[in-house]
């Protein structure tokens, strides 16, 4: 049953990337239940732009747990307290009236804030463009049955693909290590046989684009798993190690 609830919000606000910044206080009032999380923004933001204030800056595209553009700390947890969603997918149902919520930007040395809660993603597609293809040429597409793929590396490469490189892995992980993201664009191609002639080349370059861009070694803490929206496994992880292994031979 919808319900209204008011809120106060603790926001971070920074106005650009070599701006100090700092958190500000407002008020998110008769929200409804049913709002997503980006909507009930976008309420208090119509309030600020009425008031002649500089709105809330976040990111969004498809507000539908698919592009992996929105992402922000809510209460100290990537992507909120809900589990397996993105923060568009996240409703104000599950908090309650009266309470304070902290939203602050996904923070990491290699995820600089653009501005309020945008960060700047620009290290993952370093990565991506390290390895995280197939570079030959393959034709047209060829009868699903042409190239024979086990049911079993079929499911799991489709998992690891899964990932939508909204980088909650990142924040979440006392370390900002990217290892689960950079395990998954490894896993998808390392399972696949049009992945296997560059698979030596693909674990060391993207591991290294991986480190050059900052970010930290993984400690098997699981933060990034817990909050991944796609529910990527750390089993990854593991298979980018063997993967590395396998490389030097």
């Amino acid at each position: 049953m919808e319900t209204t609830m008011n809120l106060k919000l603790l926001v971070w606000r920074q106005p650009g990337p070599d701006a100090p910044g700092k958190m500000e206080e407002y008020d998110a009032k008769e929200i409804s239940s049913d709002c997503s999380f980006l909507e009930m923004l976008d309420l208090v933001n119509e309030d600020l732009i009425k008031a002649g204030k500089q709105p809330i800056v976040f990111d969004n595209d498809c507000r539908e747990g698919i592009c992996g553009c929105c992402g922000m700390m809510v209460d100290g947890v990537a992507h909120g307290p809900d589990h397996g969603i993105t923060i568009c997918q996240l409703h104000m149902r599950h908090f309650h009236d009266g309470a304070t919520i902290v939203i602050e930007p996904f923070r990491s040395r290699a995820f600089a804030v653009i501005k309020d809660l945008v960060v700047d993603r620009t290290a993952f597609d370093m990565i991506q463009a390290a390895g995280g293809y197939v570079s030959f040429q393959t034709g047209s597409a060829q009868d699903a049955n042409a190239i024979l793929v086990p049911k079993e590396k079929a499911d799991l490469a489709m998992d690891a693909a899964a990932c939508i490189g909204c980088g909650a892995c990142v924040a979440q992980c006392k370390n900002a290590s990217a290892l689960l993201f950079t395990s998954a664009k490894v896993s998808q191609f390392a399972l696949l046989p049009q992945g296997d002639p560059e698979r030596k080349a693909r674990v060391k370059n993207m591991l290294a684009a991986h480190d050059a861009a900052g970010f930290g070694s993984c400690s098997n803490e699981g933060e990034c798993e817990a909050v991944c929206p796609k529910e990527i496994s750390i089993s990854n992880i593991a298979r980018l190690n063997r993967e590395l292994i396998r490389s030097n031979f």
